[in-house]
C-alpha cells in the first residue's frame, strides 16, 4: 500500500481504476521514464508513461492512445508483461505494464512533463511507488538474461 499512513479516498468500496502503462525499451536496454505534470497527484514524481483505460477500450488501445496523447509517439507491437495493484491514497489502481520495443515519431512532452532515458539504477528522483516494482522486475530480467553490467576489470 503506497503511503499507508494517509487515508484512502472513497472508502473501502472504491472502484479499481484500470491503467495501461508502457515500458519503452531501447536496444541498449535503456527505458523511458516521464515526470508527472504540474497539477496532477504526485506531480514531479517519475513513472512509466501511460494512463487510464477508457470505457470500451482494451489495454492495448488505451496504451496506444495515451502514448500518442502524452508523448507524441505511435507504438508498434504491445507485449503485455505484468499487472500490479497499487493502493494509493487518491485511487486504487490496477497497473497493466506492457513492454514496447518499437515506436515512431519524436518524443514530445505534450503535458509539460520531463522525460529521461534511464538504466539501472535510475538517477531521477523521486520515483512513483507504483514504478518501484517495475525497476525490480527489469533488474531480475537482466540477471536472468545474463545482461548484468559489471565494470570491466
Amino acid at each position: 500500500m503506497a503511503h499507508g499512513e494517509r487515508p484512502r479516498e472513497g472508502g473501502p468500496d472504491r472502484k479499481e481504476i484500470e491503467v495501461a502503462v508502457g515500458v519503452l525499451l531501447r536496444p541498449d536496454g535503456a527505458f523511458l521514464l516521464t515526470s508527472r505534470p504540474a497539477g496532477k497527484v504526485y506531480q514531479g514524481y517519475w513513472e512509466f508513461p501511460g494512463g487510464k483505460v477508457e470505457s470500451g477500450e482494451s489495454i492495448e488501445q488505451a496504451l496506444r492512445r495515451e502514448l500518442q496523447e502524452e508523448i507524441g509517439i505511435a507504438i508498434g507491437a504491445v507485449h503485455p508483461w505484468k499487472v500490479e495493484r497499487v493502493d494509493y491514497p487518491h485511487a486504487l489502481v490496477r497497473l497493466n505494464f506492457c513492454k514496447v520495443f518499437e515506436w515512431q515519431g519524436e518524443l514530445q512532452m505534450h503535458e509539460g512533463q520531463s522525460c529521461a532515458w534511464q538504466n539501472l539504477p535510475v538517477t531521477v528522483q523521486p520515483v512513483l511507488p507504483g514504478t518501484v516494482p517495475v525497476l525490480q522486475w527489469l533488474a531480475a530480467d537482466r540477471q536472468f538474461n545474463g545482461v548484468t553490467h559489471s565494470p570491466a576489470g
